[in-house]
């Protein structure tokens, strides 16, 4: 909602300035009026950031690091019974990230003025996600407020860890693929003109591999130029296709259907989803709610659009078991899961044994990815290292022989 600048006249005709958030200027009037204050000048105001500040977020990006712990220490404030503002304001002061400590400060600032916690973090939706807010939210009408943290750091610990694992699986196979791609140009770009220039001295006939790797080569010396354009440009095309609607669900379509990393992105996010939706379900919040917000933690297009879809079987009277059924993401053992929780009432508890089970099983394939790339990578390689190999040595071989007869 919009805040609205104000001066008014108190019960005892004092003069005083302010400020109140409410839906349009006649709601504010009538907050004033209920306050018993007899408002004079109700003005539009909006939150504007400064280009400086703009920059800070570019560079000084709140990430989830930061948010495990400012969960942990708010978890720890409120169940030591510090006042709510007066703990923001201190991990404000001890923040070491000027985003968050902006943040936090303007979160204070709106505490003052009389706003919920919840209500303060939704203004800052860049920092924090909706389901962070909905599970605060949910803490401070239950007085479970220190509950709703330690819930969110455990969340944020565990969603951090699984993304660690799988970008250092990652690691060893994207290093090696640079590697070749810089040979490959080095190959194309240096050594092979070499040979190329000592063929054509001594006018021999070259056979059909070394010809390939001549004109290949002479392609990246006479058009590099063009290649790094053709390249750029492909980048950049490629970035803003995905910025579209259709372009980001076609491609995290395509990215859970990447051989070798495919299903192990996807049994992630399956994770996330059934971690997210037990916290949601165990914080009291309707199932319909909870779908909306979990579409948008799984952070995949492509699947947020089926768990929305679920969320409308739910609303036409499906059940949750029938739903997850028809959006053909889930295995068997999971979806057993989901019946035994409808049946006993602990679809909560039964969610938080489907993440355990995909976390297990990403974590079993993360250890075993290297061992299932290593070969192709190194099969990539020996039919590289061959094609060089047959392209150069054949003719040499050929005039070593015409040389000795």
């Amino acid at each position: 909602m919009p805040f609205f600048l104000y001066q008014a006249r108190d019960a005892k005709g004092n003069l005083i300035n302010g400020q109140i958030e409410a839906t349009n200027e006649g709601s504010a009037a009538d907050l004033l009026m209920a306050r018993q204050e007899i408002p004079l000048k109700i003005t539009l105001t909006a939150d504007k950031k400064e280009d400086t500040e703009l920059f800070a977020d570019l560079f000084n990006r709140v990430k989830v690091q930061h948010l495990v712990v400012f969960a942990r220490q708010m978890y720890s404030l409120t169940k030591a019974g510090i006042p709510m503002i007066r703990a923001i304001v201190g991990l404000a002061d001890s923040a070491t990230n000027r985003t968050l400590k902006r943040t936090l400060t303007d979160i204070a600032q709106q505490l003052e003025r009389g706003r919920s916690l919840s209500a303060a973090f939704s203004s800052h939706d860049k920092v924090f996600p909706r389901l962070a807010v909905s599970i605060v939210h949910v803490g401070e009408n239950t007085g479970r407020l220190e509950d709703a943290f330690l819930q969110l750091a455990e969340y944020f610990e565990r969603d951090e860890e699984t993304r660690k694992r799988i970008k250092a699986a990652m690691r060893y196979p994207t290093t090696v693929l640079i590697v070749i791609t810089i040979a490959m140009f080095v190959l194309n770009m240096l050594v092979i003109p070499t040979f190329a220039n000592m063929f054509n001295k001594l006018g021999s006939d070259l056979p059909l591999s070394t010809k390939i790797l001549i004109g290949t080569s002479d392609f990246f010396v006479n058009y590099w130029q063009l290649i790094l354009i053709g390249i750029v440009a492909a980048v950049m095309g490629f970035t803003s296709y995905k910025r579209t609607e259709n372009g980001r669900l076609n491609w995290d379509r395509i990215k859970l259907r990447i051989p070798f990393v495919g299903s192990i992105i996807e049994r992630s996010l399956l994770g996330r989803y059934a971690r997210s939706f037990s916290m949601i379900l165990e914080s009291g919040v309707p199932m319909t709610t909870g779908l909306s917000l979990v579409a948008e933690a799984v952070d995949n297009k492509f699947m947020e659009s089926r768990i929305i879809e679920m969320r409308r079987n739910i609303e036409k009277g499906e059940s949750l078991l029938r739903s997850s059924v028809a959006s053909e993401l889930f295995s068997p053992l999971v979806l057993q899961m989901v019946a035994v929780g409808e049946e006993t009432g602990r679809v909560d508890e039964l969610l938080k044994e489907a993440a355990d089970y995909y976390e297990r099983e990403v974590d079993f394939d993360l250890k075993s990815l290297t061992a299932k790339i290593e070969p192709v990578l190194i099969g990539f390689v020996a039919v590289m290292v061959g094609v060089l190999a047959l392209g150069i040595f054949t003719p040499m071989w050929d005039m070593m022989n015409a040389y000795k007869s």
